[in-house]
């Protein structure tokens, strides 16, 4: 008897810090996104039964098939939600603007629709407009499925570029966060570990690669389980990106560098790149501020160099057709990605 005594009071006083600690997380997280705002208050509600609002926690679950509504308070509200949404232009979702508030309706939800759903304010000053960091609000939805464990998507095979710069994300997300999921790699045949460290599984992502090599390539697929029968996903295939992140490495080379009259030149500026990084080209040219007309192309493509290794080739053609005098000069391809802009140039004489 003695023994039990203590134990209870003991069980007591934890019960209560535990009922306190639970509501505070989600304000902790809001505290972080407002930095030093007395307001960490969210925005963001959703309509249960008529004339009741509910708070929402960094993650709901609700059963497919459901319907939902949130509200986001202010008059200029700005959504975010899964981009398969708009991708299909869904009648299912809608949102309306009201006075005090919007409105986000999504009816007859399916697996598919498991994602992140935030709102915030936006902050007008003339046609400028940017958004109010100190009223936001996210939740990230699941709609769970026993048929579709993994959150659907619209191929049966996808790419993933393992850069060794920066995580990798092989997107196999579950509608079901209580769901066991492992990674498998086709051939060989074997499970990957997942060590917590190089290699996690997070519900809302998929399993992240932390530092990618050149070791982890190949094909893989995510398998799921949860009372009942176990499910496969879709295959990945991991592309090992060799071009090193930075500024575009771009080249420069013409058709021919004398040109005779009535001639046509082509201007072609190469770069050779990460596969999922995008380049934009402009181009400077000698008849340009005359107003000479020419013709641009771009275009790109993947090139595989060896197994497993993939590098973007994106090109841009100037074409000058019927070349004359006022086209003799330097032609300048400006090449620019994220990571900054390189330019090179070329010269076209007259023969």
């Amino acid at each position: 008897a003695k023994s039990k005594r203590p134990k209870e009071p003991g069980e007591n006083r934890i019960r209560p810090v535990n009922k306190k600690v639970k509501p505070k997380t989600p304000k902790m997280k809001e505290r972080e996104s407002v930095d030093s705002s007395l307001k960490s208050q969210s925005i963001l509600t959703q309509v249960m039964d008529k004339g009741h609002f509910q708070k929402l926690a960094a993650t709901l679950s609700l059963a497919a098939g459901q319907s939902i509504e949130l509200r986001c308070k202010g008059s200029n509200v700005t959504w975010n939600y899964p981009s398969y949404l708009d991708t299909f232009k869904d009648s299912r979702l809608s949102i309306k603007q009201l006075d005090r508030y919007s409105q986000l309706i999504l009816a007859n939800s399916t697996a598919a629709d498991t994602g992140e759903y935030s709102c915030w304010l936006q902050l007008c000053n003339g046609n400028k407009c940017r958004k109010d960091e100190t009223r936001t609000g996210s939740t990230y939805i699941f709609f769970t499925d026993k048929e579709e464990l993994f959150v659907p998507t619209p191929s049966y095979f996808e790419i993933v570029y393992l850069n060794p710069d920066k995580p990798a994300v092989i997107p196999c997300r579950v509608t079901t966060p209580s769901a066991k999921v492992t990674l498998h790699r086709e051939f060989p045949a074997e499970e990957i570990e997942t060590d917590g460290t190089d290699i996690i599984y997070d519900a809302k992502k998929g399993f992240v690669f932390q530092h990618p090599t050149s070791d982890h390539k190949g094909i893989v697929y995510c398998k799921a389980e949860s009372q009942g029968a176990p499910q496969i996903s879709i295959k990945y295939h991991l592309l090992y990106v060799e071009v090193p992140k930075g500024p575009p490495s771009a080249t420069i080379a013409v058709s021919s560098s004398r040109a005779g009259l009535s001639d046509r030149v082509h201007v072609i500026c190469t770069v050779l790149g990460e596969p999922d990084v995008d380049v934009n080209f402009s181009w400077q040219y000698p008849g340009q501020e005359s107003g000479r007309p020419v013709i641009t192309q771009n275009f790109w493509r993947l090139i595989n160099r060896g197994i497993g290794h993939t590098t973007r080739i994106s090109k841009s053609v100037l074409l000058v057709e019927d070349f004359e005098d006022i086209d003799v000069g330097n032609y300048v391809c400006i090449a620019q990605n994220l990571q900054g802009e390189t330019t090179v140039a070329t010269k076209v004489e007259l023969k």
